[in-house]
């Protein structure tokens, strides 16, 4: 199967992500990783997509970020870890909502069966 990515992921990126750390608190990359495997691999996102997105979600009140306090035994570098606030819960709620209606007229609009 062809990878998901670029324009067919426009707009639904923010969601996915919210989506993802209702699972729990991640870092940017686990993020990905998580989206790669409950996509399946079908969604082609690289971390260069990803943070920006983390980034605005933050600005928004979408998402908390803070850095990790793992002990120093952890080789690599620092690593912050984000976690889905109450207002991302909420935006979250209503994000399915109009992911459920728009899939719906898309699927009326082409003609897929129901």
């Amino acid at each position: 199967m062809k990878p998901i990515g670029g324009d067919q992921l426009r707009g639904h990126l923010e969601s996915l992500v919210l989506a993802v750390l209702e699972d729990g608190p991640a870092h940017g990359w686990d993020i990905c990783r998580r989206l790669d495997a409950t996509s399946g691999g079908a969604l082609a996102l690289k971390e260069g997509s990803v943070y920006p997105a983390l980034y605005r979600l933050e600005r928004r009140g979408l998402i908390t970020a803070q850095w990790d306090n793992e002990p120093a035994q952890r080789r690599g570098p620092r690593r912050r870890v984000y976690r889905l606030s109450p207002k991302g819960r909420r935006a979250l709620v209503t994000a399915r909502g109009q992911w459920q209606r728009f899939a719906a007229i898309v699927t009326t609009i082409l003609g897929a069966p129901a």
